[in-house]
C-alpha cells in the first residue's frame, strides 16, 4: 500500500469520527497523521517492521504506528470498517455544504436515511428537512444555495491550497540531479484566488532531450501521486488525493521563456499577444517567437525577450488578462506593481487576548523580524461571543498591555493599540465611543446578520462609516473563497463614502477572505478611496498570508502610492488616516 492510499484512509477515518461526534483530539490525530504520510518521500510501507522510523515522523505517535501497521497488514483499519457499518462514505462530502456539521450529517442520516448530496437536495426540495430540529426554511434556502455552490465550486482550488501543493511537488522534483528552475504556470502564476489545475514548468541540465527520460521517471514515481493520468517524453500528468490535477513539463532552457508565457496565460493575453505577432510577420508558440518566412527563431529562452521583439515591455504575470495591459506595455504606461517589500506596516491581526494564538509581544518581535515598522493589534469586540471578544473594560486594559509591549519595543517597531469592533445590525457599533477614542486603530467589520436584504446591509455599513472613530473599513464584503459569497451590498456606494470621509477600505490578505477582490479594489482607487492591505494573522505565521494579498494589489494595477501602510513610520501612516475626532 503506498501512502496516498494509507493517507487517503487515515482521513477518511478523522471524517467519518468527526460525523459520529468523536473526541476532537483523536479526529486531529488521524488528521496530522494522514497529512504526515502524505508529505513522506519514503514510502512508509518500507518502514512499517521499525515502530522508532515511523515514531520519528512529526504527527504519528505509538497508537497511530499501530493503525498503520494494521493498514498495512490488512488493507484497512478496524475502527474505519466498524464506522463504515454505521454511516456511508459519500456521507463525507456532506461535511463540505454550509451548516453540515457532524451532528446535522448523522441527523438527516438517521432520520431521512440522506447519505449523499443528491439525496440531501431532494429531501430538501420535497419539505423533508423542515421536520427537522434547527432546520427552517432559511435553512433549506441557504443549504440548497450552498449545494449549487459546491457543484460550481468543487473543481477548484483556493490558491494558498494550491501554492502549497506546487511548492511540496517542486521540492521533491528538485531532489533529481540537473533540475536548476521549477515555475508555477497558469492561473497560479497569475494570482488568481482560485485555480483549476497547476502547470509546472521544469528547467536545467537533466531536462534536455537526450537526457529528459530519466528525470520524466523521476517526476512519475513521485509519492504523493494518486493517479499517474499521462507520462511522454517531456510532461507527466497526475492528480493528488484531493483530485488536483498537475501537469509538468521538462524543458530545455533554450525554449523557456517560450513555454512560460504561453503557459501562464491567460487565453485571451496569448490570443491578443499572437495577433500582435502576424501583424509582424511573426508567429508565436510555446517553442519560441519565429519569423514566418524563414522560420528563424527571434526569441525564445526569456519572456522579456519575447514581449521587447514584439515592442512591448516586459508584462507581469498578475496583468495578462488582456484588460488593457498590451495597449500599456506599447505605450510604455504600465504601473510599477507594487511589491512585498513595499509594505511597512500591517494594522489588522489577533492575539491569544480573543481568538488569536500567540501574544503581543510575539506578534510585535515576528512582525519585525518580518521588517515591518509598525503594526496594530485589533483583537475582537464583545459581539463576536465565540472569539472570546473585548468589552469595554477588557478593551481599556487590553490598551495597556498594548502600549507596554510598544514600550518594550525601544521603537523598533511602533505596536499601535486598535480593536475589530463589529457593526451591528443596525449599524451602531459593538462598544462606547469613549472606549474607541483610546485606540489608534479602529477596524470596523460585519460578522453576523448577513442575510440582511442589500439596501438594509448597505445603510448598515453607511452608519457605521459616519462615526468619527472609524479609520479602516475591514473585508467589506464578508465573502469566504470558494466557501460564502459575500453578503449583498452596494460595494460602489460604499467605497464611495468611504472616499468622502477619509476611511480607508481593507483588503484582507487571508486568502480565505481576499477581500476586497482586484476588481474593486480597481474601482476603490477610481473613486480615489483610501486603502490598506492587512494579513488579518491570529497568529505569527499568517504575517506571511501578506504575500496573496500584494498579490491581489498587483492585479488591480496597484502601485505603493495607491497603498497606505506603504509610509515608512506609523507616525507617516496615521496622518493620511482619517483624522481622529
Amino acid at each position: 500500500m503506498d501512502n496516498i492510499s494509507i493517507a487517503r484512509l487515515l482521513d477518511e477515518t478523522a471524517s467519518l469520527l468527526e460525523i459520529d461526534a468523536a473526541d476532537p483530539f483523536r479526529i486531529r490525530s488521524y488528521r496530522r497523521a494522514a497529512e504526515a504520510v502524505e508529505q513522506q518521500t519514503t514510502q512508509i510501507a518500507t518502514l512499517a517492521d521499525d515502530p522508532k522510523q515511523l515514531l520519528a515522523i512529526p504527527g504519528i505517535g505509538k497508537g497511530m504506528v499501530v493503525n498503520i501497521q494494521a493498514l498495512l497488514t490488512t488493507g484497512t483499519l478496524p475502527l474505519r470498517e466498524e464506522l463504515l457499518q454505521k454511516y456511508k462514505p459519500t456521507m463525507l462530502e456532506l461535511l463540505r455544504l454550509p451548516g453540515m456539521g457532524p451532528k446535522t450529517v448523522a441527523l438527516v442520516w438517521s432520520s431521512c436515511q440522506v447519505c449523499d448530496i443528491d439525496g440531501l437536495e431532494a429531501a430538501a426540495k420535497a419539505g423533508h428537512l423542515t421536520k427537522l430540529p434547527r432546520m427552517g426554511e432559511k435553512f433549506v434556502t441557504k443549504l440548497l444555495k450552498g449545494i449549487e455552490d459546491h457543484r460550481k465550486n468543487s473543481s477548484r482550488f483556493r490558491i494558498d491550497k494550491a501554492q502549497q501543493h506546487a511548492d511540496t511537488i517542486s521540492d521533491l522534483i528538485r531532489a533529481f540531479p540537473g533540475i536548476d528552475e521549477i515555475t508555477p504556470a497558469g492561473s497560479l502564476r497569475r494570482g488568481r484566488e482560485t485555480v483549476g489545475d497547476i502547470d509546472l514548468l521544469v528547467t536545467g541540465p537533466a531536462c534536455e532531450p537526450d537526457v529528459v527520460s530519466a528525470a520524466i521517471e523521476h517526476v512519475a514515481a513521485l509519492p504523493l501521486i494518486d493517479k499517474l493520468l499521462a507520462k511522454g517524453q517531456n510532461k507527466v500528468s497526475f492528480t493528488l488525493r484531493n483530485n488536483l490535477q498537475v501537469d509538468v513539463r521538462l524543458l530545455p532552457r533554450a525554449s523557456y521563456g517560450a513555454a512560460l508565457q504561453y503557459f501562464t496565460g491567460s487565453k485571451m493575453h496569448n490570443v491578443a499577444l499572437r495577433q500582435r505577432a502576424i501583424k509582424r510577420g511573426l508567429t508565436l508558440n510555446e517553442y519560441a517567437l519565429l519569423r514566418v518566412e524563414d522560420n528563424v527563431i527571434i526569441a525564445a529562452a526569456s519572456e522579456a525577450d519575447i514581449y521587447n521583439a514584439l515592442a512591448l515591455d516586459y508584462v507581469p504575470p498578475e496583468l495578462r488578462e488582456n484588460s488593457g495591459e498590451l495597449e500599456a506595455a506599447a505605450a510604455h504606461t504600465l504601473p510599477h506593481l507594487i511589491t512585498r517589500a513595499d509594505i511597512r506596516g500591517d494594522l489588522h491581526m489577533h492575539t491569544n487576548a480573543t481568538d488569536g494564538r500567540d501574544t503581543i509581544r510575539q506578534m510585535a518581535e515576528a512582525a519585525l523580524a518580518r521588517g515591518l515598522t509598525y503594526i496594530a493589534i485589533t483583537d475582537h469586540s464583545k459581539n463576536l461571543a465565540m472569539t472570546n471578544g473585548l468589552d469595554d473594560k477588557r478593551a481599556l486594559a487590553h490598551i495597556k498591555g498594548i502600549l507596554k509591549v510598544d514600550a518594550e519595543m525601544e521603537g523598533k517597531i511602533r505596536v499601535l493599540p486598535g480593536i475589530e469592533v463589529d457593526i451591528l445590525a443596525d449599524g451602531a457599533l459593538d462598544l462606547d465611543d469613549s472606549t474607541l477614542a483610546q485606540m489608534d486603530i479602529v477596524v470596523a467589520s460585519v460578522h453576523s446578520h448577513f442575510n440582511q436584504p442589500i439596501e438594509e446591509m448597505t445603510e448598515r455599513v453607511l452608519r457605521a462609516l459616519e462615526n468619527p472613530h472609524v479609520r479602516i473599513l475591514g473585508h467589506p464584503t464578508g465573502r469566504k473563497v470558494l466557501s460564502r459569497e459575500g453578503y449583498a451590498i452596494n460595494i460602489d456606494l460604499i467605497i464611495k463614502r468611504a472616499a468622502e470621509l477619509g476611511v480607508a477600505v481593507e483588503h484582507n490578505a487571508n486568502p480565505a477572505r481576499s477581500d476586497l477582490n482586484d476588481l474593486n479594489l480597481r474601482i476603490a482607487k477610481q473613486f480615489g478611496c483610501k486603502i490598506v492591505v492587512d494579513t488579518d494573522a491570529h497568529s505569527t505565521e499568517e504575517l506571511d498570508q501578506i504575500r496573496y494579498g500584494i498579490t491581489q494589489l498587483r492585479r488591480a494595477w496597484l502601485t505603493p502610492a495607491d497603498i497606505l501602510n506603504t509610509e515608512p513610520t506609523a507616525e507617516a501612516f496615521l496622518k493620511n488616516l482619517r483624522p481622529k475626532p
